[in-house]
């Protein structure tokens, strides 16, 4: 079975050295249909998997410490604190550019820290 297969290997090697321009146009024929095909299939029936990256487990919100959570839970509180003095502040009608500049920050990033980023 080798040697029949190391044969035919030559064979087609020989053909293809002998005639140059048909081997050419067949292997230019192959990559033709080749990309018809994969491209029909890509637009016909795409994979449900493709580009599926799962994280390392490092970087996993499995594996967020203890530690962490507290942090970002006293970063939160101390948010929630900051934007009840500048209510305060609205209710006086003592706000300035600064703090409503300050407002929106602090809003986004209680809602970075709420969403676990």
């Amino acid at each position: 079975m080798n040697a029949f297969i190391r044969q035919t290997g030559q064979r087609w090697l020989g053909n293809a050295a002998k005639n140059p321009k048909r081997f050419y146009m067949y292997s230019m024929i192959f990559l033709s249909v080749s990309f018809i095909g994969s491209l029909i299939q890509g637009i016909f029936f795409p994979s449900d998997t493709s580009f599926k990256i799962k994280p390392p487990i490092l970087y996993s919100n499995k594996v967020i410490s203890q530690n962490t959570i507290a942090g970002q839970n006293k970063e939160m509180e101390k948010i929630v604190g900051e934007l009840k003095l500048l209510k305060t502040k609205r209710d006086r009608n003592a706000l300035q550019n600064e703090d409503s500049l300050r407002i929106e920050f602090l809003f986004n990033r209680y809602q970075q820290l709420k969403d676990g980023r």
